[in-house]
C-alpha cells in the first residue's frame, strides 16, 4: 500500500488530484444513479497509474472527470494545481475503439492534432514522419487505417496523441481489442516512449497483470454502484522493465496475489449485480 510519506510528496507535486470526487446520473424514472462516490486519487508529475476493477465500476468515469468531459456532483478537481472548470487541455486522451478518421492516411492522422492548433501543414508533416518512426512505422505513412492492422492503428493513435506533446496521458483500455502478443509489444512500446519524458499517466485496465507490468502504483475500484477507491499498491519492480522478463520476477506475483485478493471480491460482486457469468 502507499504510506502516508508517498502521500505526500505527491500533494506537493500532483499533476491530477481528485478530491471526494462523486458522479451521480439522472434515469429515465427521474431516480438519480451514483456510479461514483467520493473517490480521491493524485497522480504525481512523471507518475503512471493503474486503476483496475470490475465491469461498470466507473473507471472511465474518472478518465473522463479529469478530461473535463464531465463535472462531478461532489468533490474538487486539480490539475497541477489549478481546478479544472473546463476542458483539460494539458491532457491527451487514447480510447479503447480506434479514433482515426478513416479517409486520412497515417501521416495525415497523426499530423492533424498539431494543424488544427496552428502548425503549418509542412512543420506537422515533418514531426508527424518523426512520430511514424517512433512508432516503428516509418514506411507506412501513406496507408489509410483500413489498411492497417489493430497493433498499427494502435501505434498511428498512440502517436497522434503524443504528437501534441501532453502532459498528462489518459488510457482508457487501449489495447483490449488486441491479441495477447500485440498488447506486450503494445506496452513494451508505451514504456519506451513514456522513458522518454515521463508524463504523467492515468491508465484504466481489465488487466491487473498489464497493470503491473506498466505501472508505479496500481489503484482498485469497488464494484459499483457508489463505487471508490478501496486499494492503492505501489509496484515494487525496478525500471526500466522488460513486459515479458518482469512477470517472471517473484515480486510480481507476490504483488499480483496480494492486490488479487481484494479484487476477486468486487469483481464477483460486479458480475452478480451485472447478472453476468
Amino acid at each position: 500500500m502507499v504510506d502516508a510519506a508517498s502521500a505526500s510528496t505527491q500533494a506537493v507535486t500532483s499533476a491530477v488530484a481528485l478530491s471526494g470526487v462523486t458522479v451521480a446520473f439522472r434515469l429515465a424514472d427521474g431516480g438519480v444513479y451514483r456510479a461514483v462516490e467520493h473517490a480521491s486519487l493524485k497522480v504525481a508529475d512523471g507518475e503512471f497509474v493503474s486503476i483496475v476493477g470490475p465491469t461498470g465500476c466507473g473507471k472511465s468515469t474518472l478518465l473522463n472527470i479529469t478530461a473535463g468531459l464531465i463535472a462531478p456532483a461532489e468533490g474538487r478537481v486539480n490539475i497541477y494545481g489549478a481546478p479544472l472548470a473546463a476542458l483539460n487541455r494539458q491532457a491527451g486522451y487514447l480510447f479503447q475503439a480506434d479514433a482515426l478518421f478513416p479517409w486520412k492516411t497515417a501521416i495525415d492522422n497523426i499530423a492533424i492534432g498539431i494543424e488544427t492548433a496552428g502548425t503549418s501543414r509542412s512543420d506537422a508533416h515533418k514531426r508527424a514522419r518523426e512520430w511514424l518512426a517512433r512508432v516503428g512505422l516509418g514506411t507506412f505513412g501513406d496507408r489509410y487505417p483500413h489498411m492497417l492492422s489493430g497493433g498499427q492503428r494502435k501505434r498511428i493513435g498512440l502517436a497522434q496523441v503524443l504528437i501534441r506533446d501532453p502532459k498528462i496521458l489518459l488510457m482508457d483500455e487501449p489495447f483490449g481489442p488486441l491479441d495477447a502478443q500485440t498488447r506486450q509489444i503494445m506496452g513494451s512500446l508505451l514504456l519506451d516512449l513514456w522513458s522518454a519524458d515521463r508524463k504523467a499517466v492515468l491508465f484504466v485496465t481489465h488487466d491487473l497483470e498489464e497493470a503491473i507490468a506498466l505501472s508505479d502504483r496500481v489503484v482498485i475500484m469497488s464494484a459499483g454502484p457508489a463505487a471508490r477507491i478501496i486499494g492503492d499498491w505501489r509496484v515494487p519492480l525496478a525500471r526500466p522493465r522488460d513486459i515479458a522478463e518482469v512477470k517472471l520476477d517473484p515480486a510480481f506475483h507476490d504483488l499480483h496475489r496480494e492486490i488479487w485478493q481484494m479484487l476477486k471480491a468486487e469483481v464477483v460482486k460486479g458480475y452478480a449485480q451485472s447478472g453476468e457469468g
